[in-house]
């Protein structure tokens, strides 16, 4: 069911084992709304221990190499992500690209790399304050879109963006409701161009200091599919009234 609502926590380098409880209570929390699909992407070292612990939402990895395998010293595989547990990955999160250098090509190999193995893709994107301030951030998420995802849509549902402005990102500072809107419908005309009738199955996602106070305006903004969500995720008491605003009204 792709065009259910998708709110993924991403717990960044965040977690022990003493954090599955967290994790079962999501899972139980997220039972109570099958019309959300919930997801967590965990530390690699707590994914299959979580998959041991939970039944109701679906893990991922933060990350993996382009490769299959091979000597890249302290990387993980799409393969060996989907080996323990793991139905996606994000790739190109503003971390990953500012902190590792990582380019367009590099973001859309290793989502090619997801797709190859069977894994769901959240391609992150996004604009720096100095970009957005200088009238150029559709212009630069719209090149980054085009360098970073992969060929072909996939399954529907196998390919989500996740628009995240930098700016935004664990500062408390959202965009106005009215800019979140327009990024997402010049995304949405993005994919449209890119993969036609397929686009209708990718969601587009908003993240950037989404939390239990601002989930619902944005999550009613146009062509919001969901949330990528970071701080407010590592909590059940926070997490879940996320996951509650994005349920529809029958649920």
């Amino acid at each position: 069911m792709p065009n259910r609502p998708y709110i993924v926590g991403n717990w960044k380098m965040n977690g022990m084992r003493a954090a599955l409880s967290e994790a079962r209570a999501i899972d139980r929390g997220a039972a109570r709304h099958p019309g959300v699909q919930v997801a967590i992407a965990p530390p690699d070292t707590l994914i299959s221990l979580m998959a041991e612990a939970v039944e109701t939402i679906s893990l991922g990895g933060q990350d993996c190499h382009e490769a299959g395998s091979g000597a890249f010293t302290g990387d993980v595989s799409a393969a060996m992500l989907a080996d323990v547990g793991a139905s996606f990955v994000i790739v190109g999160h503003s971390e990953r690209r500012a902190g590792h250098a990582e380019t367009d090509a590099i973001v859309r190999a290793k989502a090619e790399a997801a797709t190859a193995a069977g894994l769901g893709v959240i391609v992150c994107v996004g604009e720096t304050e100095a970009q957005r301030d200088a009238g150029n951030a559709e212009q630069v998420v719209t090149m980054q879109l085009e360098g970073s995802l992969p060929d072909e849509a996939g399954t529907p549902g196998q390919v989500t963006v996740a628009y995240e402005p930098v700016w935004a990102i664990g500062t408390g500072r959202v965009p106005s409701l009215d800019d979140v809107s327009a990024m997402h419908r010049a995304i949405r005309a993005k994919l449209e161009a890119r993969y036609g009738a397929p686009s209708a199955g990718v969601r587009i996602l908003y993240g950037g200091s989404v939390n239990a106070g601002n989930a619902a305006e944005l999550l009613h903004c146009d062509e919001v599919g969901g949330a990528l969500v970071g701080g407010a995720s590592l909590t059940a008491e926070s997490f879940l009234t996320i996951v509650s605003a994005a349920a529809p009204e029958t649920d």
